[in-house]
């Protein structure tokens, strides 16, 4: 059964960081606010609580989860040949609603799934969330729903969903966007739109046409 935390004052927020940071250590399931939805979020490199992630939101290992980073100069650790237009899209979009899906470094030993080699990563716009992550290093984190169900977007709904297979809520109030990140494939010379949310394809060409690039959004 889940405990709810309050992040309204500073005092709050540290203790309930502090919590939800001793219960991904633990191997414990947490609640997150992002800027964009609520998410279910695990300690990366722990195979029993990334496996524990999908059980509960009832997804399989086919829909590996994104991993949260706190900082852009993370990304080099865990992904690799990254083209060079990606700088230009971290500079402008992170923190933010933008998904990166690249090769992931060979090195690592985590289990997300059956990601084929690859590694969604993002740094979120979110106080609450950066803080956690710097405390706990990069995060497994999906959406804080039931597959098939909407996205949280408040802590009351994710933990009426998930609250029996997580440790720790944190509630961070409303989401500020409420809609999901745009989900880019940069493993090639042209990045390719996965999914649309709340970054537009004329946001990302108006950082990618100064390269003499654009987003490839054609439908497969």
């Amino acid at each position: 059964m889940s405990t709810t935390y309050p992040t309204s004052s500073a005092d709050e927020r540290e203790t309930a960081i502090e919590a939800a940071a001793q219960a991904v250590q633990r191997g414990g399931l947490v609640v997150l606010p992002t800027d964009t939805v609520y998410g279910i979020g695990a300690d990366a490199f722990d195979h029993a609580a990334v496996q524990a992630l999908l059980d509960a939101k009832g997804r399989g290992r086919e829909m590996p989860p994104p991993v949260l980073i706190s900082a852009a100069t993370t990304l080099p650790a865990l992904a690799t040949g990254v083209p060079s237009y990606v700088e230009a899209l971290t500079e402008a979009f992170w923190p933010g609603p933008l998904t990166l899906v690249c090769e992931q470094q060979p090195s690592l030993t985590w289990d997300l799934g059956e990601t084929r080699g690859t590694v969604a990563v993002r740094m979120p716009d979110h106080e609450i969330a950066l803080a956690l992550l710097e405390r706990t290093g990069p995060l497994a984190v999906s959406s804080a729903n039931l597959s098939g169900l909407p996205a949280a977007t408040e802590a009351a709904a994710a933990d009426g969903m998930l609250g029996e297979s997580v440790e720790v809520v944190l509630d961070g109030g409303p989401s500020p966007k409420g809609e999901a990140s745009t989900i880019l494939d940069v493993r090639g010379e042209r990045p390719r739109l996965l999914r649309l949310g709340a970054l537009s394809v004329a946001d990302l060409d108006a950082v990618l046409m100064p390269l003499g690039l654009s987003v490839d959004a054609d439908e497969e």
